[in-house]
């Protein structure tokens, strides 16, 4: 094993149980078409999927890795399995009927109860597998479609998904997507028609269990002309000393006067590399807010795109990155101004301790005909300590000069003052830190859904009791 694979962490009980796989159902390790036409047969793949995942897999194996982003060596295909099948697997409706060891792995990630309480819709995926789908009653009579997308690759919406399926994303796009398209396994399909508002967010989380395996969901979302919906998308896995793997991907489309806002909580564990890719497309009048929380994996490449392809057309990316022992991630977003008055507003906080490095990029576009569009990026960041790294990459295409583009960064770290006023006040040197890191990331806590902001404040104390002592 390679000596990168091994990744040090901190105490994450929450998340770091596991279950014994010796049940499953698993691909031999590697990329080759024989494994890749296996996974087809398992999926009972149409015929133009299995000969799409056969053209993605070339271009794989014809498209260089990255070379200017943090170190991925440590990866290693060969040692990597791409599907992993839970014991006697089938997805259901019913909670109920999702076998125990499964339904109580997601109970202890709240799941359940969170689908009780605020939730139109969940989707529960392990390892490759759904095993959990379900949309309530009164959000499906408006017409609503919920489902794992490889059942909806044979229902009623089997030509849009077609017309759909890795348009914004191409298997051209980057090695990984590339790798996504030959063995996309699990993720969701939704569809909103016209002027459908669903005033309840859905839900998709996925968990990966098996040691040495590769995540790959696909999730499309559809969301028709003057219609909303909210999405949630959480996910987690347990530690292992050997590499793991999530190269998923989101297609976003947003219709005309539509509103979609997705919101995020990546909470891998620190021997994933999380290569995934997620990218929306919004016509006349359509807007999309992205939020996002990176916390987990030993290395992230993921950079959220919008493509305003429509006049007046928006997006707003607000986004929190926590990088600390182990973790190089490169996060940020990416947006390209097509159209005539369009607007984007990014907003984000990386916070590193502990040797951790954070970096953001940005990357604008603004097309000569986009004429009026607006542009403003502010990003911060804060070191917790003097071993830890942060650094800003704004790259901005300009190519009319009827615009308005704005751009501010500013990097610093935790005052002693401050901590030593916070202590003089009764409080302990670790509570003092918590709350000034908690305190910088507020702005994005208030726009996540109050169970993800109450994860994302545990998750920000977790990692400073384990930065300090």
């Amino acid at each position: 094993m390679r000596e990168k694979a091994k990744v040090s962490d901190i105490d994450r009980s929450l998340y770091d149980f596991r279950l014994e796989e010796k049940d499953a159902f698993k691909v031999e390790e590697g990329l080759t078409e024989e494994i890749v036409r296996q996974i087809s047969d398992e999926k009972n793949d149409p015929d133009w999927m299995r000969e799409f995942r056969l053209k993605s897999l070339k271009i794989y194996n014809e498209t260089p890795f990255p070379d200017w982003g943090p170190s991925i060596e440590g990866l290693d295909m060969d040692n990597i399995v791409t599907y992993v099948r839970p014991k006697d697997n089938k997805m259901v409706a019913d909670w109920n009927e999702v076998p125990t060891e499964i339904k109580d792995t997601f109970q202890k990630l709240g799941i359940p109860q969170a689908e009780r309480e605020s939730l139109a819709g969940v989707g529960a995926q392990f390892d490759s597998e759904l095993v959990y789908h379900n949309v309530k009653e009164e959000v499906a009579a408006q017409g609503v479609i919920y489902t794992d997308l490889e059942s909806a690759l044979w229902g009623d919406k089997a030509d849009m998904i077609k017309d759909h399926f890795m348009h914004l994303v191409p298997p051209t796009d980057h090695k990984f997507a590339a790798l996504h398209g030959a063995v996309w396994s699990g993720g969701s399909f939704v569809y909103v028609p016209p002027g459908v508002s669903v005033e309840i967010p859905l839900q998709s989380y996925f968990r990966l269990n098996a040691p040495g395996a590769g995540q790959f969901e696909h999730t499309l979302i559809i969301v028709d002309e003057g219609a909303y919906l909210h999405f949630i998308e959480g996910c987690s896995a347990p530690k292992y000393n050997v590499a793991n793997l999530h190269a998923g991907c989101v297609e976003l489309f947003v219709g005309k006067n539509a509103t979609l806002r997705y919101s995020t909580i990546e909470n891998w564990s620190k021997n994933m590399y999380n290569l995934n890719t997620k990218r929306a497309r919004v016509d006349k009048d359509g807007k999309v807010e992205w939020v996002s929380g990176s916390f987990g994996s030993h290395v992230s490449y993921l950079y959220p795109m919008s493509v305003l392809a429509g006049e007046n057309a928006r997006t707003e990316f607000t986004g929190v990155t926590f990088a600390g022992k182990g973790q190089n991630l490169d996060t940020g977003t990416k947006v390209v101004h097509n159209a005539k008055n369009t607007s984007s507003y990014i907003n984000t906080r990386s916070i590193s301790k502990d040797g951790g490095i954070s970096t953001f990029r940005s990357s604008v576009t603004v097309a000569k005909d986009a004429t009026g569009s607006k542009s403003a990026v502010s990003c911060q960041s804060l070191m917790v300590d003097d071993i830890s790294r942060s650094d800003t990459i704004p790259a901005m295409d300009i190519r009319t000069d009827d615009c308005d583009i704005g751009h501010e960064a500013k990097i610093g770290r935790i005052s002693d003052d401050t901590v030593f006023y916070l202590m003089s006040r009764g409080m302990s040197e670790e509570d003092a830190r918590a709350l000034i890191v908690s305190g910088f990331a507020d702005n994005v806590g208030k726009e996540l859904p109050l169970e993800y902001a109450v994860e994302m404040n545990n998750l920000i104390r977790l990692e400073m009791v384990g930065s300090i002592g």
